[in-house]
C-alpha cells in the first residue's frame, strides 16, 4: 500500500481526508484505483483522453514522476505519493 497526500483544494472530492491508503504496483495504477473510488476527483486529476493534466505533480517520496518513469514509475510499501496542483499567479506591481 501506498500513501497517497490529497492537498487542501482537493480534499472534498475525498470524504475531507488529507490521505488516503492505496494499493498499485505503479502510480498509475494507484491514481486510477484512487479515482475509481473517489470519481469526483478524476476530472481535477486526468484530461477527458485519461492524461494526467499538465497543471497537477506527482511526486513519489519527493521525486518528481515526469523525471522517473511517469505513471510507470513502481511503487513499493509505504510509498507516498503526494499530488501537488500548480498555482498560478504572482505579485502584482513592485
Amino acid at each position: 500500500m501506498a500513501k497517497i497526500l490529497i492537498p487542501t483544494p482537493l480534499r472534498q472530492y475525498v470524504e475531507k481526508k488529507d490521505s488516503v491508503e492505496i494499493g498499485g504496483a505503479t502510480v498509475g495504477e494507484a491514481l486510477g484505483t484512487l479515482t475509481s473510488e473517489y470519481q469526483d476527483l478524476r476530472r481535477h486529476l486526468y484530461t477527458d483522453e485519461g492524461k494526467l493534466r499538465s497543471f497537477v505533480n506527482v511526486y513519489v517520496n519527493d521525486e518528481d514522476i515526469r523525471y522517473l518513469s511517469k505513471e510507470s514509475t513502481p511503487l513499493k510499501e509505504g510509498d507516498t505519493i503526494s499530488i501537488v496542483p500548480s498555482i498560478a499567479g504572482g505579485l502584482n506591481g513592485s
